[in-house]
């Protein structure tokens, strides 16, 4: 497939040369060739020559056409596309807005390329953790198209996907997965059970269930999905590709490391040669990979691999692009996870620092490496630092993820664990129990995340030598899933109750839940 891809690009650019030759630089024809080839390179991950080549087209057609002349337009769009793609959402927001100021102007606010437009706007604001403001552009956009183009029009359609995906980023799961269903339901009757929009749309329902602990109905959807993706797209498509990463994510998310690692490495050699080594899709599975390692205590292996994907990543995409900085986050991570706390805070610190002033102080990459900073100071025992920045990471994400976010949780949960570590343990014990009542609600009681909040709550409680107390919030933890064995037999937390005849069982119910779920993270 590769080796096709170049003979086609040779093939294009042979082209381009003949036209500029003949017809000249500025025909029309050399331009629309000109514009797929830079196309091609979008999709095939090149980003700087496709933006290379979009600046090269653009500035040929705003001279010869003039700048509101469609393919114009066109060309902005795409350039915008190419900047997106790189990470410089920034840029690409300027350019969207600029391209569709024209586009209201000349075509009208109605007009189909307007709509996208408008929807590629949305895009750079998910892309900059702006979740409001795109909720509010894609419902703009989704009451024009159902009134101008039908409720059922494909690209209505797909504005209903990108609201449901603003709801999903905005910790909404359940009005998403609403959508999603609605959605759906309308694409299965007008586009067909197996039309790539429907699939995709299967794709995003799975991933709300996944996110919402329901892993047994998100695994059966991915499957249901994959199968036919395998069959209509081909096994080594980038959507059937794509629906692979996914189920192997479900895999992960239940312990099961292994068939996990076993499918994104089939995935990965296939990647490799279709798409290339270096391509933004292939370096993605790699760093998956590494987090099947990680989630094995595989360290090293998981070091190792984010140091490789960060080495092509700098080079490819940029020291500054998005991918480039979550690859460092990562390996800042994996530093924690080997106890190399101070070359992990030096890692953290250096990924906020560009995060900052690329990605912007509330992005929620950059709240999650501030939370990642935070605990690097906890695990150094600096309980004041660690305290501080929690409270200024929460304070952000109230106000722009919202107070159920499940990522504000998070570090309600990290903070309860700072007052925790400095013996204020009223104060954990209040906070957790906040925590665990939005957690139950928003998130459901068997969830991941809800079950470490009544286990931490367990440790609380013992270490205020509240036993009874403790072995209820242990108890109620192991009934509804709980299974890290090695956690309740190592945290320090829980040495008054080792020994406890009670204790023991409670333990003895989590291995089986480990049994049946496998090891936990």
């Amino acid at each position: 497939m590769q080796g096709r891809a170049n003979e086609a690009e040779a093939l294009s650019r042979e082209t381009i040369d003949v036209q500029k030759r003949v017809l000249g630089p500025e025909h029309p024809d050399t331009l629309s060739s000109m514009s797929r080839l830079a196309s091609a390179y979008l999709s095939q991950g090149r980003y700087k020559e496709a933006e290379a080549l979009s600046r090269e087209t653009l500035d040929i057609k705003k001279r010869v056409l003039g700048p509101e002349h469609r393919d114009t337009l066109s060309s902005m769009s795409r350039l915008a596309s190419a900047y997106f793609s790189q990470g410089r959402y920034k840029e690409a927001e300027a350019l969207f807005r600029e391209t569709l100021d024209v586009q209201k102007r000349v075509l009208g606010p109605e007009h189909p390329s307007t709509l996208n437009t408008i929807v590629d706007l949305a895009s750079a604001y998910v892309s900059q953790g702006r979740y409001k403001e795109a909720e509010a552009l894609y419902r703009e956009t989704l009451d024009i198209q159902k009134r101008v183009l039908g409720p059922e029009h494909p690209r209505t359609l797909q504005a209903m996907i990108g609201l449901a995906g603003s709801y999903f980023y905005q910790g909404l799961r359940e009005q998403a997965e609403a959508l999603y269903r609605e959605t759906l339901d309308v694409q299965k009757r007008v586009l067909g059970p197996e039309h790539p929009d429907t699939l995709n749309t299967m794709l995003s329902l799975a991933m709300a269930y996944n996110a919402q602990g329901r892993y047994k109905e998100a695994e059966a959807l991915f499957r249901e999905t994959l199968d036919v993706q395998k069959r209509v797209l081909g096994p080594e498509h980038p959507d059937t590709l794509a629906a692979m990463v996914s189920l192997a994510s479900v895999y992960d998310d239940q312990g099961r490391y292994k068939e996990a690692e076993a499918l994104y490495g089939a995935m990965l050699d296939v990647q490799k040669r279709v798409l290339g080594p270096e391509h933004p899709s292939t370096l993605t599975a790699i760093n998956n990979l590494a987090v099947t390692y990680r989630n094995q205590g595989r360290h090293k292996e998981a070091e190792a691999l984010y140091r490789e994907t960060l080495d092509i990543q700098k080079r490819v995409l940029g020291p500054e692009h998005p991918n480039t900085l979550l690859s460092m986050y990562n390996l800042a991570a994996a530093y924690a996870l080997q106890g190399h706390h101070k070359e992990s805070e030096a890692l953290f610190r250096e990924t906020l620092d560009v995060q900052k002033r690329v990605l912007g102080p509330e992005h929620p990459d950059t709240l999650n490496t501030m939370l990642g900073l935070a605990n690097a100071y906890l695990n150094q025992d600096r309980y004041k630092e660690s305290e501080a920045l929690y409270r200024e990471t929460l304070d952000v994400q109230k106000r722009v993820l919202g107070p159920e976010h499940p990522n504000t949780l998070i570090t309600m949960n990290n903070l309860a664990m700072a007052y925790n570590a400095q013996g204020r343990y009223k104060e954990a014990e209040a906070l957790y129990r906040e925590t665990l009542d939005v957690q139950k609600r928003v998130l459901g009681p068997e969830h991941p995340n809800t079950l470490l909040s009544i286990y931490n709550l367990g440790c609380v409680a013992a270490r205020q030598h509240n036993r009874e107390d403790a072995l209820r919030y242990l108890h109620d933890a192991v009934e509804h899933g709980y299974s890290d064995v090695k956690l309740m037999q190592e945290d320090s937390d829980l040495a008054p109750l080792r020994g406890n005849p009670e204790f023991e069982k409670i333990v003895a119910t989590a291995k089986k839940n480990q049994e049946r779920a496998g090891p936990p993270k």
